[in-house]
């Protein structure tokens, strides 16, 4: 079947919360109903932020959800303008290989290009290998180290 990756919709939200319960697993990350409303809230609210694409496997019993990216603008001060941020990337873990994750980052892509934006950029675990293949595949790997403070 062909997926397709569109904009995240008010429907989606039974799709979409194992998906992202298994992102939270993925990267060993505490998860709650709390954390998944509040982040499904933000992708809803026209004033937050943070969006969302979502690739779809259609079938007879409707769209299924197999991956999404979580994105949102930042600024570049250095060049004033604007980028995006991809916060984060998961597909299923079933359809991993197929391109979904790719297809994912080039809607993201293009979503920045439409808007005039200069680069999108992310960040994954250090032990992400597989994610890395793919990502060196789309996009140049930076020299960046990243730091943080937890509050």
């Amino acid at each position: 079947m062909t997926i397709t990756v569109r904009p995240i919709g008010d429907r989606d939200f039974f799709s979409w919360i194992p998906l992202f319960a298994g992102y939270a697993e993925f990267y060993e990350s505490p998860f709650s109903d709390e954390t998944a409303l509040t982040v499904w809230q933000w992708l809803h609210d026209a004033s937050h932020e943070l969006e969302a694409v979502v690739a779809v496997e259609p079938g007879e019993m409707g769209d299924t959800l197999v991956g999404f990216a979580h994105f949102r603008e930042v600024p570049r001060t250095l060049e004033s303008r604007r980028g995006l941020y991809l916060d984060d990337l998961f597909v299923d873990p079933e359809h991993r290989g197929s391109g979904v994750g790719t297809q994912l980052i080039e809607a993201v892509r293009e979503i920045g290009e439409k808007r005039g934006h200069s680069l999108v950029r992310w960040i994954t675990a250090e032990s992400n290998e597989a994610a890395q293949k793919v990502y060196d595949k789309v996009a140049d790997r930076t020299s960046w180290v990243t730091y943080e403070i937890r509050l």
